[in-house]
């Protein structure tokens, strides 16, 4: 799956495995070699968190002056290094804090779950597929097709969308059955207890004065 996406970042191939969840990442190193080598891992009091993320973080100054305040040690100054211990510090309400484009997931060592999110006006892509027990997600449709349990199946709903309405989509559907995308503005999780999706923003019309 992984090789399939190697032209999305060609500079390092990070791979990470825990007992509960698999992630591997083409890192694409536009500020600098030492900066966003990923799977990042951090450990905070006895835990461990890994991430993999893509994209840029517009107010990581604000967000990085506020984890220093509440003592996190950051070792580098990688936006994917803000994410992950935005989520710790703040848990499932960290992409409210978050102001950019990306499309990450974090693997929760503490709570045996993996949590995912994507940015408000999806400009990251972020694409899943349940099969039983299994959540498989990843930057491009042709990742997932590439593992042994997804079946490029057409899906006769997702081909009138992509002929008469593309690039809209309804319901975070897509052309193959099965496959879908986490909406724009929407995060989640998935553990032993299922999959959950729940919506973390919403554009409010505003009365303007004039």
């Amino acid at each position: 799956m992984n090789d399939t996406l190697k032209s999305r970042g060609p500079d390092a191939h990070g791979f990470f495995a825990c007992p509960f969840a698999k992630v591997a990442h083409n890192s694409l190193f536009v500020k600098g070699i030492t900066r966003g080598e990923q799977p990042l891992t951090a450990v905070q009091d006895g835990c461990r968190y890994t991430i993999v993320f893509d994209g840029e973080i517009y107010n990581r100054k604000e967000i990085r002056n506020e984890l220093l305040k509440k003592g996190i040690p950051l070792k580098t100054e990688a936006d994917c290094e803000l994410v992950l211990y935005s989520y710790i510090v703040y848990g499932e309400n960290c992409p409210k804090q978050l102001c950019g484009v990306f499309a990450f997931a974090v693997i929760d060592e503490k709570e045996n779950k993996v949590f995912f999110a994507r940015d408000r006006f999806g400009v990251k892509p972020f694409y899943y597929t349940q099969n039983g027990s299994s959540f498989i997600f990843a930057s491009e449709i042709k990742a997932l097709l590439k593992h042994p349990d997804v079946k490029p199946q057409i899906d006769m709903q997702g081909l009138w969308q992509l002929l008469f309405l593309s690039p809209i989509t309804i319901n975070g559907s897509g052309l193959f059955r099965d496959i879908y995308e986490i909406k724009p503005a929407y995060c989640g999780s998935f553990s032993k207890e299922g999959l959950k999706i729940n919506k973390y923003w919403s554009l409010k019309a505003e009365d303007i004065n004039i």
